[in-house]
């Protein structure tokens, strides 16, 4: 019989034991575990660390979301589709191209894009205000027909006078009703038989309807059973609140944050789906999906670039840094719903720019020590920056956006786009009025508001759910699997009181 004696490492030497007396008076590596073998031991050295087991937050909090929460609400839906109205304006106001002739002036080619025979609230004896780049003028409508609208102004010398209209000129005019003049015993407009571009007829308003389709967004975490029964060094930490040795904690508990940041950053970012003819599936490579315009949802910024406002600021890198810009940013809010109150989500570069732009507006500004705080002594911090300002008659609260700044989310995008990086949003706040076709009734809601299935029996704002053989056991397989999973679409309405600042 014989017996072999490996040893550490299984060598194959005879005699290695740790237990064999050591020759001379050393610590030999024969005589302890051998942290830095390579061979399965790599622990480091003989002598321990100061081990320092709790895991650093070197980037503070992770997340972004936030954004939504704080501007927005969050409301059930069961169908595949959010139908919602808003109102369209109430005057009558259009652009069109205007041929200025002997003693009247014609409205022809096109009104607001559309045909002037079939898209227009212009009647005869209308007052309206023909405006152009060479000046305005009141005119009387006198022939309302198929395919021209012909005014006849109240003062003839303004045509042909350079200074209001030049005769023989075609160019571009911007049209207002103002209201009416009828002759002694003419029939007004209820009295005389409507028929096709007559000139007669009521003025209907437009119904004008939007609509987004929710889009499920998914995610996963897979562990198997024996490592989420293996405890580490490490004591980990996170934004879910989860803390301990057991490393799957900090796995799970980021790809549940990190899914919670997707669906903030879907509903800022996604946009519809468009197809082409002829477009398949694969011409769009998402699989299991009707092709092409059946696909993507309509995020916050695509929104407002459709039915929105877009400033890029004087000089077009940084919007909103002098007050000339932000008057035109309040002209515009004038052309539109005129929301009192705003809030502004802008990155960095933006939040100091408008803190410089109200900082100049004092007039010790040129010592560069007196804005923000008064009775200055060497013990008081001063405040160098600024959470809103009153222009005109509009407030606006100034927000860093988390989102535009991280590296690893917006802040990257626009580090390398040199064309339209996105500096920030304005947000009106409050709420609008809105016809709701699933309730058939007005209702009021924030301008922003997240809509996700859900049903008696079925939520899907945000679910998650574990299968497996690890906890409670779902099936053979010997892991724990975690899916998440959410259905939801934004609706923004009123977007044309947004603005998107690149």
């Amino acid at each position: 019989m014989a017996i072999s004696n490996p040893g550490p490492g299984h060598s194959g030497v005879a005699g290695s034991l740790n237990s064999v007396a050591a020759p001379q008076k050393a610590l030999l590596s024969s005589n302890y575990i051998d942290f830095t073998s390579g061979a399965g031991n790599d622990w480091g050295q003989q002598y321990l660390p100061d081990l320092m087991e709790k895991e650093a937050e070197v980037f503070g909090n992770r997340t972004i979301s936030g954004f939504l929460s704080q501007v927005g609400a969050e409301e059930a839906m069961s169908s595949d589709q959010v139908v919602w109205s808003e109102q369209g304006r109430l005057h009558l106001s259009y652009t069109g191209s205007l041929v200025v002739n002997s003693g009247e002036l014609t409205i022809s080619a096109d009104i607001d894009g559309n045909p002037i025979s079939t898209n227009h609230g212009i009647r005869l004896n209308d007052i309206v205000i023909l405006a152009t780049a060479e000046g305005a003028i009141k005119c009387n409508v006198g022939v309302v027909a198929n395919a021209v609208v012909t005014c006849y102004p109240y003062e003839h010398n303004d045509i042909g006078d350079t200074t209001a209209f030049t005769a023989g000129a075609t160019v571009d005019a911007t049209i207002l009703v103002i209201g009416s003049e009828y002759g002694k015993g003419v029939k007004g407009q209820g009295a005389v038989t409507a028929t096709a571009n007559n000139g007669y007829g009521q003025v209907k308003p437009t119904h004008k309807s939007f609509s987004n389709k929710p889009i499920i967004i998914k995610d996963y975490y897979e562990i198997s059973g024996s490592d989420a029964s293996q405890i580490g060094w490490v004591e980990v930490s996170g934004e879910a609140g989860q803390s301990g040795y057991l490393w799957y904690l900090k796995a799970e508990g980021d790809t549940r944050a990190r899914f919670g940041d997707y669906l903030e950053m879907t509903m800022l970012e996604a946009v519809k789906g468009t197809a082409a003819a002829g477009d398949t599936d694969a011409d769009h490579g998402v699989g299991g999906l009707l092709a092409g315009n059946n696909i993507g949802t309509e995020g916050l910024f695509a929104a407002i670039e459709t039915r929105g406002n877009v400033t890029t600021g004087v000089t077009g890198v940084n919007a909103a840094t002098d007050l000339a810009e932000f008057d035109a940013i309040l002209a515009e809010f004038d052309n539109q719903g005129a929301i009192e109150e705003n809030m502004m989500f802008v990155n960095r570069s933006t939040a100091l720019a408008i803190d410089d732009m109200l900082a100049s507006m004092n007039s010790y500004g040129a010592g560069g020590t007196s804005y923000g705080v008064f009775d200055n002594d060497e013990d008081m911090a001063l405040n160098l920056g600024f959470s809103g300002f009153r222009r005109g008659s509009y407030d606006f609260y100034k927000s860093d956006f988390r989102y535009l700044n991280d590296k690893a989310t917006r802040g990257a995008i626009n580090a390398r786009d040199a064309v339209a990086p996105l500096r920030g949003v304005i947000v009106p706040a409050g709420v609008s009025t809105v016809y709701d076709q699933s309730l058939g009734k007005n209702l009021k809601r924030p301008f922003l508001h997240v809509r996700y299935r859900a049903s008696q029996t079925e939520s899907r704002k945000m679910k998650t759910w574990t299968t497996g053989s690890v906890g409670a056991v779902t099936s053979d397989l010997d892991a724990m699997q975690v899916h998440y999973l959410s259905e939801r679409c934004l609706v923004t309405q009123g977007a044309n009181n947004f603005m998107l600042m690149k």
